[in-house]
């Protein structure tokens, strides 16, 4: 009240002194807002240094300055609860008036701007999968695995250079009779296997520089693909066109005509073996993974690389896409990293899995597995790449400890079985817990928001 009283009397005499000879005035009439601002500076100034600190962060006394150097206060900035940021800016004068600018030249006020605040995303939550059924029957390495279309048996080829046909619905429970028919051929590895979905076919690729066509109605070779220089390492056919692609160590990948057994395209490029391979109906329609750590785009239609991506620091030996977005996800040692399907944009790196990644799969609920060359397997929320399960796969009696890698993995067509080929020469069928509830295995957000404060900070 004091100081109140003491600003009001300061004015008064200044006032009656320049009333007396206004022609010596060099300060203009003033009015209310002054007073109230002389006000305000003095109680500002009578109070403890702490609460000045704390009404210096929550408020900004703006002056405006104009052509005939009067002095007038700005109504101070309020803190804003909608988010936006209160920091004081000057304003673009070049499009307001003359008589404005004269007026208030130099403006301070609030900036509307949002800050760039993290967002979080809450992941899904998936059940925990579990061993249901262990398959033994090859005599080596199991290397590769194919699903049928129709669901009803998946074949897997192994490192004794035979390729072995399940019933499925048989081979979920453990019955004796699972296993249908062994396919002998190749002489080498069997790497890669693939279903027809518009013909009773299935390809195989060998190390044996080998691809063939299997009639399933007479369980005969019918067609061979020549031209790899080397092993052929993956397969893969296109969705909509009669077209079959394979990559191998000759570090291309080679377009089949599935009829004509002629070759369409040789699409060269990697420096390395090409160990990975998708296929879509849109352009990019070939995805490569290689060895020389890039992801490459291909134009099919030219037969010429549309992107190359660069961002891995290791071997990529695996590559999956969903069927529910236009993405896709590579693996690699050093981590998976999540690309958007169109341009190969980069999106995100999901980390922990500390292995060679030789397998992952995706299936319709969104669960992403990655299984590594140490047995381990991570299972990932495909849209934010959520880590809610790490187990590792176990070695069956009679096999070596470091027979424990994992090197295919596929989900059935249901996306409720998964099937993985190991090392220990088993074939192994998951399934999801039917008993796990979101209060027994709960998602753990708390260590999820460090994780992404962590990896926000980085730029890959």
């Amino acid at each position: 009240m004091a100081s109140s009283i003491s600003a009001q009397n300061s004015l008064k005499r200044a006032r009656i002194l320049y009333d007396v000879n206004p022609e010596a005035a060099f300060i203009p009439r003033t009015d209310q807002t002054i007073l109230q601002a002389s006000i305000a500076r003095r109680k500002r100034g009578a109070r403890p240094q702490q609460q000045r600190d704390q009404a210096a962060s929550s408020s900004a006394l703006a002056l405006v300055t104009d052509n005939t150097n009067t002095m007038r206060p700005i109504t101070p900035s309020v803190k804003s609860t909608d988010g936006t940021s209160n920091a004081l800016v000057r304003t673009d004068t070049r499009n307001i008036p003359d008589e404005t600018k004269n007026a208030s030249s130099g403006i301070l006020v609030n900036s509307t701007k949002a800050k760039n605040k993290l967002k979080i995303p809450t992941p899904t939550w998936h059940a925990p999968w579990k061993l249901s059924t262990v398959l033994s029957s090859h005599l080596g390495w199991v290397r590769s695995i194919g699903i049928d279309p129709t669901n009803d048996m998946f074949a897997t080829g192994s490192a004794d250079r035979t390729i072995k046909l399940w019933d499925l619905a048989k081979a979920s429970v453990g019955a004796s009779d699972a296993l249908k028919l062994t396919l002998t051929g190749h002489i080498s590895p069997v790497r890669g296997l693939a279903f027809s979905p518009r013909h009773p076919y299935l390809f195989s690729a060998g190390e044996d520089k080998m691809v063939k066509c299997w009639d399933l109605e007479t369980n005969q070779v019918i067609r061979h693909y020549h031209g790899h220089l080397s092993g052929v390492f993956c397969l893969a056919l296109h969705p909509t066109l009669d077209i079959l692609v394979t990559g191998g160590r000759d570090a291309v990948a080679r377009v089949w005509d599935m009829r004509t057994k002629t070759q369409i395209h040789v699409l060269s490029g990697h420096e390395h073996t090409v160990a990975s391979l998708l296929t879509k109906s849109t352009d990019p329609q070939i995805i490569t993974g290689s060895h020389d750590t890039t992801v490459k785009l291909w134009d099919l239609a030219a037969g010429k690389c549309m992107t190359t991506l660069t961002h891995h620091q290791k071997s990529i030996r695996a590559l999956a896409q969903p069927s529910f977005e236009n993405t896709f996800v590579s693996g690699a040692a050093d981590c998976l990293k999540y690309w958007q399907g169109k341009d190969g944009r980069f999106l995100k790196s999901y980390t922990g899995h500390k292995a060679v990644v030789n397998a992952m799969a995706v299936n319709d609920d969104g669960v992403l597995v990655s299984g590594g060359d140490d047995g381990s397997m991570h299972f990932w929320d495909y849209k934010t790449g959520y880590n809610f399960q790490s187990s590792a796969s176990i070695v069956q009696p009679g096999s070596l400890d470091a027979e424990n890698a994992i090197f295919a993995a596929e989900f059935d067509g249901t996306g409720t079985r998964l099937i993985t080929a190991e090392a220990d020469k088993s074939v192994k069928i998951w399934k999801q817990d039917d008993e796990a509830s979101e209060v027994t295995h709960p998602i753990d957000m708390v260590g999820w928001r460090k994780k992404c404060i962590k990896e926000s900070k980085q730029r890959y």
